[in-house]
């Protein structure tokens, strides 16, 4: 279905509307491989940071802290509200299966400005490891290796607007709303009830359930010509989200059911 199907009655700003979908989609075929070349700096500057840090004081940056997730929690509620509302009005007048094969979310009114700044707002996202890393905090496996994967997913994707790409942009905008703003009041130095960390967690755990499915069903309809897609595009969002789910289950067993989440390591 493409973006003339689908009057969206739903009132854009001015900055979605002038918004060049066109345009960021070939940028990003051309230049979708430079996700590498992040990935690896990021990679270079957590492991080189840890190790400068090492006989060095820990740095407190709360205020840096509060104002960078205050940020990216707001920027992520926007973005949920708005991919949110163009996904519900997608399954209340298409239906579910409509909803993953979609591809209009690329191009649509409203959701196509939100997708672009969904890929590339996980560049920026790496810069939370810099908080862990500058105040010697434990830095777990799952942390930068979500980071990592997302991004360089994200911008594979996007440059062939596969299907299932709705789902998976608005269940992270989701997510990341949530979690940000616990990440927030926690950095202001407020008391977060133990249950909250634990929904999040919950909540990032059917996240990937729910991104191995539409995976699993965007493959099945695939093959009936419904949902346009790569078979190697399905085998690799497959396998990132079949890792995230072992993942993320293993850090909810680790950290709420086994008493060793003493301390909060981050979780995304």
């Amino acid at each position: 279905m493409n973006e003339s199907e689908h009057q969206v009655p739903l009132s854009q700003y001015g900055f979605e509307q002038q918004f060049d979908e066109r345009g960021a989609i070939e940028w990003m075929q051309e230049n979708w491989s430079k996700a590498f070349v992040f990935c690896g700096l990021y990679a270079a500057l957590v492991f080189g940071g840890q190790h400068f840090m090492k006989e060095r004081p820990k740095l407190s940056l709360r205020r840096p802290l509060v104002l960078w997730s205050l940020s990216l929690a707001i920027f992520s509620i926007i973005g949920a509200i708005r991919t949110g509302w163009y996904m519900r009005y997608i399954l209340s007048t298409s239906g579910f299966r409509q909803s993953i094969c979609d591809q209009s979310f690329y191009n649509g009114p409203v959701s196509k400005f939100w997708a672009y700044a969904f890929v590339l707002s996980k560049a920026p996202e790496l810069g939370d490891t810099a908080f862990i890393v500058l105040r010697k905090q434990r830095l777990i496996f799952l942390h930068w290796y979500h980071h990592i994967t997302v991004l360089l997913y994200s911008w594979y994707s996007y440059k062939d607007q596969v299907a299932g790409g709705g789902w998976f942009m608005t269940m992270n905008y989701s997510v990341h709303a949530l979690m940000y703003s616990y990440y927030a009041v926690r950095a202001a130095g407020y008391r977060v009830p133990r249950p909250f960390a634990v929904v999040i967690t919950t909540f990032q755990i059917a996240q990937m359930a729910m991104g191995l499915t539409v995976s699993w069903l965007v493959y099945h309809w695939m093959q009936e010509g419904d949902c346009n897609s790569y078979l190697n595009n399905i085998v690799w969002s497959s396998l990132m989200y079949l890792s995230y789910l072992v993942l993320f289950s293993s850090f909810f067993y680790q950290t709420y059911m086994k008493g060793k989440g003493g301390k909060s390591s981050k979780m995304d």
